[in-house]
């Protein structure tokens, strides 16, 4: 192989490894290379309602780490031993439904689609929505990290760049301003919501774990929900890395298999990050999101049942 060959293909394996990330690229992707598989907080005293059975999010093909924020069988444990409300609120990745997915979606009663991709993300992958369901976009990410991610040499710099993104959700004006977005339009829409970015793992992972928090799930169960996106996305995952190994070499997919994935040092990354910047998450919401305790009471009233 040339080196001009190999450089074209390592550049599409950095924009693959940013898509399925966090991060941005995918339509450089696009153009260099044939396309890839596709793959406890107190608020005080407020009146929930009663809960009622849900059925669990269903799986879907091509939305693979499509799922409930409150989690399967009867929902997380909150606050005051209530559960998480099924049926709410979801997280994904990039809508893109194959098959019998849109029936599925369609069947949700979805409200609002929340977006927190960059323009050329959603350029390269556009989401496909069920008739009727608003659609709204969120960026979460700030500055150009594909050129860092280019510039991976190993692993374990690949887990310095996802911690390093992570610890940007809390120091970040744009990430802080995007999330403020995201938690605000949630609390005042009515009906069932999905947000998501492109693996669904990142930022969708950060948003998930400020809910389930304003909810009072305790740390262990969201850790373990973060966790879940490689169980979810185990196929797509292999399917990436088999590709990534195909164009650039086992070495290379060595290097980016971190970014494809969820590690717990990564979010633990942003939490500490929280803890060192405002303390609590309390005050991470109060503070550096400029959440109002009405809008976080709205939200803890529809995640509690």
């Amino acid at each position: 192989m040339s080196r001009t060959s190999r450089n074209t293909g390592v550049r599409a394996v950095a924009a693959l490894a940013i898509s399925s990330s966090l991060l941005i690229g995918g339509a450089a992707l696009a153009q260099a290379a044939p396309q890839p598989p596709v793959g406890s907080l107190d608020f005080g005293s407020l009146d929930f309602g009663s809960s009622q059975q849900v059925a669990d999010a269903p799986r879907l093909v091509g939305i693979d780490n499509f799922r409930d924020v409150a989690g399967t069988g009867s929902g997380y444990s909150g606050s005051f031993g209530q559960h998480v409300n099924k049926g709410v609120l979801y997280r994904a990745n990039a809508i893109t439904p194959k098959g019998a997915d849109m029936a599925a979606l369609e069947s949700l009663g979805l409200t609002k689609v929340y977006d927190l991709r960059t323009a050329a993300e959603i350029a390269d992958k556009p989401d496909v929505l069920p008739a009727g369901v608003a659609y709204e976009n969120i960026p979460v990410l700030a500055g150009d990290i594909y050129q860092m991610a280019f510039q991976i040499k190993s692993p374990e710099e690949a887990r310095s760049l996802m911690q390093d993104a992570n610890r940007a959700f809390v120091t970040g004006t744009a990430e802080r301003a995007g999330f403020t977005q995201l938690l605000t339009s949630l609390a005042e829409t009515d009906g069932p919501q999905v947000f998501h970015c492109t693996a669904g793992k990142d930022r969708t992972g950060w948003a998930s774990m400020l809910l389930l928090s304003i909810a009072g799930v305790d740390r262990a169960t969201i850790m373990s929900d973060y966790m879940l996106t490689n169980e979810y996305s185990t196929e797509s995952i292999k399917a990436t890395l088999a590709y990534i190994s195909s164009v650039a070499g086992p070495a290379v997919a060595t290097n980016m298999e971190p970014l494809l994935g969820v590690e717990a040092g990564y979010i633990e990354a942003g939490l500490d990050q929280v803890e060192s910047s405002y303390g609590t998450i309390d005050r991470y919401l109060t503070e550096g999101l400029g959440l109002s305790r009405s809008t976080i009471a709205t939200l803890k009233a529809k995640l509690l049942g």
